[in-house]
């Protein structure tokens, strides 16, 4: 039988295996001073750099890419003259690699068609990769209760910016929300909204072309220029997923909520 001792001396050895250290302190001192300025007098002189061609033709042959799925989804996109058509083009484009990342289905919209009011989101989560449908898990379920006490239950139109769930629900790629705008683009002519809520920093950066984090955007209004002309008020507002990280933040996004319906409200207000 083990002694108290030698038991403490193993449980100590396991957890310290169990954090990494693979190693103990040696009989003879090691210089530490002279190891590091050795591996700094190394690092002076940098490695030559490999010189290949591979990623320029790669780099190359992806912009060639993104720019042929673009203009596949502009010319799809333009012969869908209903929601119904759109959802369906969007469900048959394969140019967006996320349709191939692990997503079940493509998931386009829900909400109402005629409401003055489009919320545009990131993308859809595993909820919403299952259902079919945007912002129907818990995200979805705040943002519903925050819209129904706003007064905008029944008045908005729910989509993303991609239409695809991203492998574990990352933010998607500029290039992913590149080969979808048109799609977008064509729903927001198709449903006429008066204005955009743009629900957390991925979608307002996508649509506005703004660099600023969603904490600077949030709250102030801003022009959304599509390419026929039509120009319509913008506001950025904080995803109802941080909100569920981050509640103290509720306080923001309501705030947010009350500017877009103040104006959707106001009296004489231009159509």
């Amino acid at each position: 039988m083990s002694s108290p001792h030698a038991r403490a001396v193993e449980s100590a050895l396991a957890f310290w295996a169990e954090a990494g250290v693979d190693a103990c302190y040696g009989d003879e001192p090691i210089d530490r001073l002279a190891e590091g300025a050795a591996r700094l007098q190394a690092k002076a002189v940098p490695p030559r750099p490999v010189q290949t061609a591979t990623p320029a033709v790669a780099g190359r042959q992806s912009a060639v890419d993104i720019s042929a799925a673009v203009a596949q989804a502009k010319a799809m996109s333009a012969e869908a003259g209903t929601l119904e058509a759109l959802a369906a083009a969007i469900a048959a484009f394969d140019g967006c690699g996320l349709k191939f990342e692990g997503a079940k289905q493509a998931v386009f919209s829900r909400g109402n068609s005629e409401g003055p009011v489009m919320v545009i989101g990131e993308g859809p989560g595993a909820e919403e990769d299952a259902r079919g449908e945007p912002f129907v898990g818990k995200a979805g379920q705040l943002l519903d209760r925050m819209l129904a006490a706003a007064g905008l239950e029944g008045r908005v139109f729910i989509t993303n910016t991609v239409f695809w769930r991203p492998p574990g629900n990352r933010t998607p790629t500029l290039a992913e929300q590149a080969v979808c705008a048109p799609f977008l683009h064509r729903a927001i002519a198709l449903v006429q909204p008066k204005m955009l809520l743009l629900a957390g920093g991925a979608s307002a950066k996508s649509l506005l072309q703004r660099d600023e984090g969603i904490l600077t955007l949030r709250g102030r209004w801003f022009e959304w220029h599509a390419e026929d002309g039509t120009v319509l008020p913008a506001l950025p507002t904080l995803h109802p997923a941080f909100l569920l990280r981050q509640p103290a933040a509720k306080k923001k996004a309501w705030l947010d909520l009350l500017t877009l319906t103040e104006r959707l409200d106001r009296p004489g207000r231009p159509e």
